[in-house]
């Protein structure tokens, strides 16, 4: 084997281990944000829904 075969084999490997670490990268990404929007909505379900100012101001002064 020459020595640009050995280089070359070096760039591909190095390419490899490249593309491979992305992949990883990016379903750790996937995973995070799935997990995000299932925490956003068991938050939202937990909340009591915000009331707008108008319907406050209805219950303080004892219509409904």
């Amino acid at each position: 084997m020459s020595q640009g075969q050995y280089v070359a084999a070096v760039y591909g490997v190095v390419l490899v281990v490249v593309l491979a670490y992305v992949a990883i990268i990016a379903a750790k990404l996937v995973r995070l944000q799935r997990e995000t929007t299932e925490l956003l909505e068991l938050a939202r379900r937990r909340q009591p829904p915000v009331r707008s100012a108008e319907a406050m101001a209805q219950e303080a002064a004892g219509e409904t």
